[in-house]
């Protein structure tokens, strides 16, 4: 079942007898979820399990939801942010579906990072950043042998183990509370009120809802933690990145044929994107292939005035992009008639460029713009010590 598909039978858009049998079993299984986070969160707040501190400040991005809320870019934000104030960050985080490289010939395969870790890389280019399950051995490493003075701990919020002195939950604003159900009949990691533990809380794709859909999100924050004190972002294209390290200026879509694929954690972010970029484009192309790339038509941001038609292929999240893959989208472009490729730098960072034969082929660049609380976040930053 892919992700679209998913989130209708979740959301009970889908009404069949079979959809409601099986979100009665899912319903059953969240109550034991929830039981396992209520024993689990209780038995850190008795310190029951141990909570371990490094000797420098830990700075937690995480969720509430299951599904991408634009961590990465935020990390970025905040590292570029530390260094901006003479500070020395490290990024730490546990490397979900990383890939795995061999050393020599005959040794086994070893983790090389995922497709976040090698995007930060291209964003922070120089910050040390450690991938591995035992993130309170890693934060030690990174302050021993790298000098970091702050770190950063990528997808933090669930991982207790880790002391952190400022809790960052981000919210996406499309699905801010993940059909208000918990795993797995829901996308709620943690019940809601669990925002209580967070500092900040960064409300992202601002930009892409109702002034409604904002004042019902800030309704439900103040009901939840007593206040609806808030960061809002917007994810905002700055420019194209080609394939040979070029790049292109956003206009250069206008009224172009084109192509985009992702395998992202919540794809309706990218299709927003690239809608607000496509206003002035009259087409929009996808693959006919039948291997069940599933169809979306994109969220319109508040200020269009007339929705952007926009189809795509879509994969799952981190999905590991093999030859066949590539092969099989750069024909699907090609048959599309394309004269222009978009993904997210995501997917971009994971695909071999010399078996691309599709046409030309770009990453969007996103980067962290602020709306409202700016302030707020950079003070928290400033606190730690």
């Amino acid at each position: 079942m892919d992700g679209s598909a998913l989130h209708d039978l979740l959301s009970g858009r889908r009404r069949d007898l079979f959809s409601s049998v099986l979100r009665s079993g899912l319903w059953c299984l969240s109550g034991g979820y929830f039981l396992a986070m209520i024993l689990r969160n209780a038995a850190y707040n008795r310190n029951w399990l141990r909570i371990h501190r490094v000797t420098v400040p830990v700075i937690s991005l995480g969720n509430i939801t299951t599904g991408g809320t634009g961590k990465t870019p935020m990390a970025a934000w905040i590292s570029h942010r530390l260094q901006a104030t003479r500070h020395s960050p490290g990024l730490l985080s546990r490397g979900y579906r990383s890939f795995r490289t061999k050393v020599a010939e005959g040794c086994p395969e070893i983790p090389s990072g995922n497709d976040e870790k090698l995007v930060l890389d291209r964003l922070c280019p120089g910050v040390p950043h450690l991938q591995q399950r035992d993130r309170v051995s890693a934060a030690k490493r990174l302050v021993d042998e790298h000098g970091c003075d702050r770190l950063v701990l990528d997808d933090g919020f669930q991982h207790r183990q880790l002391h952190r002195d400022l809790d960052i939950v981000l919210v996406d604003a499309l699905q801010p509370w993940g059909f208000g159900s918990l795993l797995p009949c829901g996308l709620l990691r943690e019940p809601l009120a669990a925002l209580r533990r967070a500092d900040v809380i960064v409300l992202t794709r601002a930009d892409q809802i109702t002034s409604n859909q904002r004042g019902a999100f800030l309704q439900q924050l103040a009901k939840v933690r007593g206040t609806d004190e808030c960061v809002e972002v917007a994810f905002t294209a700055r420019s194209l990145i080609g394939l040979s390290g070029d790049t292109l200026p956003l206009s250069a879509i206008r009224g172009r044929r084109v192509f985009a694929f992702c395998g992202v954690g919540n794809p309706q972010g990218f299709i927003g994107t690239v809608s607000a970029l496509s206003e002035a484009s009259d087409l929009f192309s996808r693959s006919s292939s039948p291997e069940d790339p599933a169809e979306e038509r994109p969220r319109n941001r508040p200020d269009q005035e007339s929705p952007v038609n926009l189809t795509l292929e879509l994969f799952p999240d981190h999905h590991h992009y093999d030859l066949r893959d590539i092969q099989r989208l750069s024909e699907s472009a090609n048959a599309a008639r394309s004269e222009i490729v978009l993904t997210t730098l995501k997917d971009f960072v994971k695909l071999q460029s010399n078996a691309w034969n599709g046409p030309p082929l770009y990453a969007v660049d996103v980067a962290v713009e602020f709306l409202s609380g700016r302030e707020l976040l950079e003070i928290r930053l400033q606190e730690l010590t």
